[in-house]
């Protein structure tokens, strides 16, 4: 495994870069194996691989035991649970198999997060469809808003997933650009990103938010403390992601060890966790009430969404792909004539 220090950085394709970042790169055009092989070594993706590849083992732990702990799977009561623990593994190991895969060239690089993109926008669907069945304020259930909850969030993964590839897609010669060549233009593609995955997070939180608000305004809630924190470290997600820090105010100090994208792999597993104790609190002290009031979910509103929401999902992620596949084809054939 060939790697870039800082007196090679320049022999680096600029969509390489990262801020604040100077060594530790792979080889640009890595095979897969080597890719592979470079988890088990120092770069500057190992930690990022392993703080998300690690974690994917320790939810899938939980989703096995709570799927051994249901009476029955046709209890239609757990089902937006299910779907939810089943999208808390899937992102966290798509990342981290965006993280080690990237390597392999440019158009892999693109590739690789528009798959890590949508596997976020989906676990964004799953949240919704928790915090629609499980925690949504009494007041709210069975009103407009309730019934039309997972839809808009399926509508949301959407957005997310074009949003966020048309971000990396974004050069100064237009989408997509000439050969898709040229470094998406930072800030503008920072701030599509950013708002392509807070859109959904702030709608999915709207009764997270309303609960808060009455238990200062003198009501009650339960299991705030797992929600708040799940708020926080949601925050500094946010915070770390947009900000590049700290590497930004040291380049070349934390090129293998606690940069802003390590940091922010643990405060999104760490908001997850607290995220699936509120749920599964929710979903066990709720069930009776929520269950009385006909607030069941349906077969079409949490398996079926999820279907929908794949299926248009994997669509923006082809349709993205597409030019890069054929510019990939061109320079194989090119280089093998």
């Amino acid at each position: 495994m060939e790697f870039y220090n800082s007196n090679g950085i320049e022999q680096l394709e600029p969509v390489f870069w990262e801020d604040g970042i100077i060594s530790g790169y792979r080889h640009p055009h890595s095979s897969a194996l080597d890719c592979v092989l470079s988890s088990f070594q120092m770069t500057n993706e190992t930690m990022n691989i392993w703080t998300h590849f690690l974690p994917t083992w320790y939810f899938l732990w939980r989703f096995v035991i709570l799927c051994s702990t249901l009476t029955s799977l046709s209890d239609s009561y757990t089902w937006p649970l299910l779907v939810y623990m089943l999208l808390i593994c899937v992102y966290p190991f798509t990342s981290s198999c965006a993280h080690t895969f990237s390597a392999m060239s440019a158009e892999s690089y693109h590739i690789c997060y528009f798959f890590d993109y949508g596997a976020l926008s989906l676990y964004s669907l799953g949240c919704a469809m928790s915090y629609g069945s499980y925690m949504m304020p009494d007041s709210w259930v069975n009103s407009w808003l309730h019934q039309h909850f997972v839809p808009i969030a399926v509508g949301n993964s959407v957005f997310c997933t074009s949003l966020s590839c048309y971000s990396r897609s974004v050069t100064p010669q237009g989408i997509m650009g000439k050969h898709f060549e040229c470094l998406p233009l930072g800030l503008l593609s920072k701030a599509l990103r950013t708002a392509a995955f807070v859109v959904p997070f702030i709608f999915d939180t709207v009764p997270l938010f309303y609960r808060i608000l009455l238990f200062f305004g003198g009501g009650s809630t339960d299991h705030l403390s797992n929600h708040c924190y799940h708020l926080l470290f949601a925050v500094l997600s946010c915070f770390l992601f947009t900000s590049h820090l700290p590497e930004r105010l040291a380049p070349g100090r934390f090129d293998y060890f606690g940069h802003s994208h390590q940091l922010f792999h643990i405060c999104t597993v760490a908001g997850t966790h607290f995220q699936m104790e509120a749920v599964l609190a929710d979903m066990t002290s709720r069930r009776a009430w929520l269950t009385a009031q006909g607030a069941t979910p349906s077969f079409l509103g949490t398996f079926g969404a999820l279907v929908v929401s794949l299926t248009l999902n994997l669509g923006i992620i082809g349709i993205f792909s597409a030019p890069l596949l054929s510019c990939f084809q061109k320079q194989r054939r090119a280089s093998a004539s």
